[in-house]
């Protein structure tokens, strides 16, 4: 696992600027968790009203590493920043992937925060049901579950496995080879990753890629997943989920693979850090946010922006138990097999957008 320590002290510096000191027990202001071997903080020069500031990545990153844009902003208005941010608008139909998240669960994305972005585009909030039962394990419920939530007074919203699926070939994974998705997905030219990056019980933690991964497989190509490519029927629960967990998280790396070579430049990710519980949207009683919420981020590069939450939740005074989470699933297994496939980068530059 890559950690940035460079780019995150001096982010944390940055977030004492914007957000006031942090302080530990005795009231003095301090920096915490940062380990000792860390790296000097990087001097950031001043910058006009203009531009935006930019964090240096650390010496061993090549020119040109996929930058990850960030503010602290956590509004309707800062998501449309980090999207503006990266200069490309998404063109004809607009799929905004979401996780609608669990009945009885209340962290995931709120409708009031996304609305502006979604219908900016013009887009239709899509999903597809879930393979482990719940409340989103059916269509009809799937879609009662999206009102109920508010997404489908905002925008669209399609289940896209709704009429079953449709297989996407990755060449290069080595424990899958094809990704079931949706059938729906072929019906939209661009695709917005819009992600809650929080824990998750199984994968460690949750963000662009999983979102990509197991939120746009179908049912059945969540177990094709979660199995390492031993299984595709529903009824297979004992199998998929004994799953070695490196050739999970490794499958997911592929799945996601698949879906970035069929989409091309027609993708992009934000991920929204807020309501950090250790557990995910999937879980209809999720454990309550231990730590303070950090900011919204996005890139082109779904490797690059993952590893940059993970590295700030290292860098948080209070992201210990989400750390927990994380380690004890392995969970940047994840991230260092999507790098070794190619499909982006652990290094990366942070632009802080924030004034």
């Amino acid at each position: 696992m890559k950690i940035h320590f460079t780019i995150l002290l001096a982010s944390l510096l940055m977030f004492s600027l914007i957000a006031g000191c942090i302080t530990n027990d005795n009231g003095n202001n301090a920096i915490s968790n940062i380990p000792e071997n860390a790296s000097e903080p990087l001097e950031v020069d001043s910058i006009s009203d203009e531009e935006s500031q930019a964090i240096a990545a650390p010496d061993n990153v090549a020119d040109g590493a996929p930058q990850v844009y960030m503010t602290t902003d956590i509004s309707p208005e800062g998501l449309m920043a980090v999207y503006e941010a990266l200069d490309r608008n998404v063109t004809g139909k607009v799929a905004v992937k979401i996780t609608t998240g669990e009945p009885g669960g209340h962290y995931y994305l709120s409708p009031d925060l996304i609305k502006y972005l979604v219908q900016s585009v013009n887009g239709t909030i899509v999903e597809c049901n879930t393979a482990y039962g719940g409340g989103r394990a059916e269509t009809a419920m799937h879609k009662q579950v999206a009102e109920d939530h508010g997404y489908t007074a905002i925008a669209p919203v399609d289940i896209m496995d709704e009429e079953g699926s449709i297989s996407l070939p990755f060449e290069n994974g080595i424990n899958i080879q094809e990704d079931l998705v949706g059938s729906h997905f072929e019906n939209y030219d661009s695709f917005i990753i819009l992600s809650h990056f929080k824990g998750h019980a199984m994968a460690g933690f949750g963000g662009a890629f999983k979102n990509m991964a197991i939120g746009i497989a179908s049912a059945e190509g969540k177990m094709w997943i979660h199995s390492a490519g031993r299984t595709k029927s529903l009824n297979d629960f004992s199998l998929a989920f004994s799953t070695d967990q490196d050739l999970f998280l490794e499958s997911m790396a592929e799945a996601g693979g698949a879906v970035m070579n069929s989409l091309g430049e027609n993708i992009v990710y934000i991920n929204v850090m807020n309501n950090l519980s250790v557990d995910c949207d999937c879980d209809s009683s999720p454990a309550e946010p231990t730590m303070a919420d950090i900011g919204i981020l996005a890139s082109f590069d779904p490797v690059a922006l993952d590893q940059a939450c993970v590295d700030l939740v290292y860098a948080a005074p209070d992201g210990q138990d989400l750390i927990e989470r994380m380690e004890s699933r392995n969970g940047t297994h994840l991230l260092d097999h999507a790098e070794e496939l190619g499909l982006g980068s652990q290094d990366y530059e942070l632009v802080i957008l924030d004034d």
